[in-house]
C-alpha cells in the first residue's frame, strides 16, 4: 500500500494526498500566549471530512452525509481559538491525563498520595486537571494512503504535570478512512507509576451543528450496568443493573423519552451523565457499545470500543452558547459519548485499573462508523 507521508507544521499551507483522500494544513489562529495553532481538513473518497485541531487534539467539525446525500456538520464547536480557551466544555477534545472525575482530587498509589487540582464544583478533579491535555498544543504528523487519511498527535506531560507522577509520552492517531470510519487509536508510556484514561470529549447532534435538542435522538448501548453516582456525579462503588431502570437502551430508544422520569441518579445528573458498564465478551476486545441515529436525517454513527466503560452525557449542563456559525446551542443540545475507564478508578480498587507502570503501553481503541438510511 502506497503511504505518502508529511510531518506537518513548516509552511502556513500544507496538502498531501493519494487519490481521493487528502489532508491540508492550514493556520487557525493564536492562542493568547502566542502560540500558533494549526487545524488539519482530512478527507475521505466520500466526501466526509473531519477537522482536527493540534491544540487539544480537538476535533471541530465532522462532516457527513444523511439519507439524501447532504453534508452536515455533526459536532459542536467554535469558530475562534479564544473560545476554545476561555469558555469551551471540552468540545471535540482529547482529555486526560485522567478523563472524567477522580474524588476530592486526590488518590495514592504504592502507598504515596498524590494531589490534584480541584476544578470541578470543589468535589473532583476533573479532565485532568486545570491545565489537562484540551489546553495542550500536540505535535502533528500526517500521512495518506490507498483508503485513508492519517493524523498522528503527539504530546509530552511531564513528571508532576497537574499532580499527576511520571513523565507521560501520549499519542493520539486519528484514521478517516473510505468506509466512512472515524478511528482513534490512543497510546501512552511513562518512567513512573501513575493513572491514564483518555477519552474524546465531542459533543454530537446528528440532525447538525446548532440544530436544537438531541432528545429526539435514538440510542442503543450495549450495556447491562451503570456506575451509581452521588449527587456530586463521584461514583459510590456499585455497578447497578439496567433492567426497570430509565438507565435500559439495550433496545432503541430516545434519548428524551424518560430523561425527565422522577429517578434519584437522573436528577443527580441534571438528566444523563452516567457511565455505562458495557457488556464485554472479554476485555480490551474491540465490540459493540453504541448505536445513535438521528430520525430526521437518517443519520446513524455506531461506536466500537476496546474500553469497558461509556459515559454518555446528554448535554445538560450546555445553556445557549455560542458556536460554530453563530448558533446557539441549547440545553440538551448536544451529547457526548466518552469511551473510557469507569469515573475514580484510582479510588475504586473493584473498578478496572487504570494503573499505567514502566515497561506498559497503554492503548486503546474506538471506532465512530458513520452511515444513513
Amino acid at each position: 500500500m502506497k503511504k505518502h507521508i508529511l510531518i506537518l507544521g513548516v509552511s502556513a499551507l500544507s496538502i498531501l494526498s493519494a487519490g481521493a483522500q487528502s489532508i491540508k494544513e492550514s493556520v487557525f489562529g493564536k492562542t493568547s500566549d502566542g502560540f500558533e495553532v494549526k487545524e488539519f481538513i482530512l478527507k475521505n473518497s466520500k466526501g466526509t471530512t473531519v477537522k482536527i485541531l493540534d491544540y487539544g487534539a480537538i476535533i471541530r467539525e465532522l462532516w457527513v452525509a444523511d439519507r439524501n446525500g447532504k453534508l452536515a456538520d455533526v459536532v459542536l464547536g467554535f469558530d475562534k481559538i479564544s473560545d476554545y480557551e476561555t469558555k469551551s466544555p471540552y468540545f471535540g477534545a482529547v482529555v486526560g491525563r485522567y478523563g472524567n472525575r477522580i474524588a476530592d482530587g486526590k488518590f495514592s498509589l504504592d502507598g504515596k498520595e498524590f494531589k490534584l487540582p480541584v476544578n470541578d464544583k470543589g468535589t473532583a478533579c476533573l479532565h485532568g486537571g486545570k491545565v489537562g491535555f484540551d489546553k495542550k498544543i500536540w505535535k502533528a504528523e500526517a500521512q495518506t494512503t490507498t483508503n485513508a487519511a492519517i493524523l498522528k498527535l503527539t504530546l509530552v506531560s511531564p513528571d508532576g504535570d497537574q499532580g499527576f507522577p511520571g513523565n507521560l509520552k501520549v499519542s493520539i492517531t486519528y484514521t478517516l478512512n473510505n468506509n466512512n470510519e472515524l478511528v482513534m487509536e490512543y497510546s501512552a508510556t511513562t518512567d513512573k507509576p501513575t493513572v491514564c484514561n483518555l477519552t474524546n470529549h465531542s459533543y454530537f447532534n446528528l440532525a447538525g451543528n446548532g440544530s436544537g435538542s438531541i432528545l429526539d435522538h435514538e440510542i442503543t448501548i450495549n450495556a447491562d450496568k451503570f456506575t451509581v453516582v452521588d449527587e456530586h456525579l463521584i461514583p459510590t462503588g456499585e455497578l447497578r443493573g439496567v433492567v426497570g431502570t430509565p438507565f435500559d437502551f439495550r433496545v432503541p430508544n430516545t434519548i428524551g423519552s424518560r430523561i425527565d422520569d422522577d429517578n434519584a441518579q437522573l436528577k443527580n445528573g441534571n438528566g444523563y451523565d452516567h457511565n455505562f458498564v458495557l457488556s464485554k465478551s472479554a476485555p480490551g476486545k474491540l465490540e459493540f457499545a453504541i448505536l445513535l441515529r438521528d430520525p430526521l436525517s437518517g443519520r446513524k454513527m455506531a461506536v466500537e470500543t476496546t474500553e469497558p466503560g461509556v459515559q454518555f452525557y446528554s448535554g445538560n449542563f450546555l445553556n445557549g452558547e455560542i458556536g460554530k456559525g453563530g448558533k446557539k446551542y441549547p440545553f440538551r443540545g448536544g451529547l457526548a459519548l466518552e469511551t473510557q475507564h469507569f469515573p475514580d478508578s484510582p479510588n475504586q480498587k473493584d473498578f478496572p485499573s487504570t494503573v499505567l507502570r514502566p515497561g506498559q503501553e497503554y492503548k486503546s481503541k474506538t471506532v465512530l462508523k458513520f452511515s444513513a438510511q
